[in-house]
């Protein structure tokens, strides 16, 4: 493992600041197959040894563990100073494509940035980032990984006493949009151009060709987040706290606190517990991106011309731009799940309407996608139509889609097979993993967490014996509201 990359900037920057040792590190989990990616064999080390480099009782030689400093709006309102008040980033390692991936360790103690927070993480929020992390990782969206998690001997005081625990975090980077404004913030353009170019060189290194370079850098991270709100929204995912601290300017998905999954489809639905007025709503998570690029856009406005108000127009049309492309990443996305290959002007009001069917009939979101998939024809209608409190919701629905089916060039064979690769089976759904969570925190019991995550590794093929984990929550197992880990 190197230094971070990031470590070099300016000391502004960051805090230099080591992990607190910990009592009794354990391991819990090592993501194997992550390992691989980074070139890291963690065969020929034994678990003792493992929990000691995760735990960061025992870091590599030659690392320089940093916490890196930010702002952010949170809920609209802006702090000027939050930073990483819980996890220290001790490295850097190369992927396999030679790659840069930043190595983070998530609940290792105060920092110059905890305020008045501990500095830990409990063992129930980090086997929950853990699983949903990887989870989105298997279904083909960008996001942090998960390498490894630990218990760490000791406990941490929440609502109640909970045990202790530590994540390995992997990233493309950790630089958010509230990093940038915490520059910005500050009057420091040169700190903001510092960071521009870091972010350029690591990630878009084609806009430092550009006449124009940091208006290509805003470009570019605006198409990224298009493509990836949109991709949440396919699969029904709920970030819950979308402030500017938690959008990672990679276009990686970031901060897996108060997250969900929809089971019954709902625009409005919230899960988050800190999200009293729905400000991050299913529905809303697209505007509330395109509000954070704003942020992000007025950060940039003095890199982008001397001139303040060509500046702001110039990052206004491409900010605008978002919806836009945001549209086009939906429909194309939704049309995969759909199985229409090819494209016509009335599929953006078709997906609309099976959304609105879906919402009147209650049905269940991945559920219904999957069925989707065996209903092309009339035999495989049955299965579909359970999905909805009254099956004429489908009906009225299926007959326009299966004219539009009508003039797609594939065979009904084929279109289910690459439907079946856009629904997934499996989605980390909020009863399984407070299952996860209850096993592991009152009785020491992992099985169900490694079960899972096999399961969610998996997404999209079906696993004999698995079945279950396909099913929505009974009402009695029902989760409404999850929270933040710190």
């Amino acid at each position: 493992m190197n230094p971070s990359s990031y470590a070099t900037l300016p000391e502004r920057f960051f805090a230099r600041v080591a992990p607190t040792r910990v009592t009794a590190p354990g391991l819990v989990k090592i993501n194997h197959a992550l390992a691989a990616e980074l070139n890291f064999n963690c065969a020929e080390m034994d678990s003792g040894a493992l929990a000691g480099l995760f735990s960061g009782n025992a870091l590599p030689p030659g690392t320089a563990p940093i916490a890196m400093a930010y702002a952010g709006h949170q809920f609209g309102h802006f702090v000027p100073q939050l930073g990483d008040g819980r996890a220290i980033l001790i490295g850097e390692m190369r992927d396999q494509s030679g790659a840069p991936r930043d190595i983070q360790l998530k609940g290792c103690g105060r920092t110059p940035y905890s305020r008045s927070g501990d500095g830990r993480a409990a063992l129930g929020p980090v086997l929950r980032e853990y699983l949903v992390s990887e989870a989105m990782h298997a279904l083909g969206i960008p996001t942090t990984r998960s390498l490894a998690a630990v218990t760490t001997g000791e406990t941490v005081q929440r609502e109640v006493t909970m045990p202790g625990a530590i994540l390995t975090r992997v990233a493309a980077s950790h630089v958010r949009v509230g990093t940038f404004e915490y520059f910005a913030a500050r009057g420091d353009a040169a700190g903001v151009k510092v960071l521009a170019d870091y972010v350029i060189a690591r990630h878009y290194p084609l806009a430092a060709q550009d006449g124009a370079p940091y208006l290509s850098l805003l470009k570019q991270v605006v198409s990224r987040q298009a493509s990836l709100i949109a991709q949440w929204m396919n699969v029904g995912f709920i970030h819950g706290v979308m402030n500017t601290d938690n959008m990672a300017v990679s276009g990686e998905t970031i901060d897996f606190g108060p997250c969900a999954f929809m089971d019954g489809f709902d625009p409005a639905a919230v899960f988050s517990s800190i999200d009293e007025r729905g400000r991050y709503a299913y529905a809303n998570q697209p505007h509330a991106a395109a509000w954070n690029l704003a942020r992000f856009a007025e950060s940039l406005l003095p890199l982008i011309d001397a001139q303040p108000e060509r500046a702001a127009d110039m990052a206004t049309e491409v900010v605008s731009g978002f919806a836009a492309l945001f549209a086009e990443c939906w429909l194309s996305g939704m049309r995969r799940k759909l199985g229409l290959a090819t494209a016509a002007a009335e599929d953006r009001q078709l997906a609309e309407a099976f959304l609105e069917a879906m919402h009147r009939g209650q049905a269940d979101f991945a559920l219904t996608f999957r069925a989707l998939c065996e209903a092309q024809v009339d035999q495989g209608a049955a299965g579909i139509r359970g999905c909805f409190a009254d099956g004429r919701d489908f009906d009225g629905w299926a007959e326009r889609w299966r004219a539009r089916l009508g003039r797609e060039p594939s065979t009904a064979l084929s279109r289910a097979e690459t439907m079946r690769r856009a629904n997934p089976a499996y989605i980390p759904r909020n009863h399984r993993i407070e299952q996860v969570i209850t096993a592991a925190v009152e009785h020491g019991d992992f099985a169900p967490f490694e079960q899972l995550a096999t399961v969610l590794s998996q997404p999209y093929q079906e696993q004999a014996g698995f079945v279950a984990y396909a099913a929505a929550p009974r009402p009695d197992e029902r989760v409404l509201q999850t929270f933040c880990g710190t």
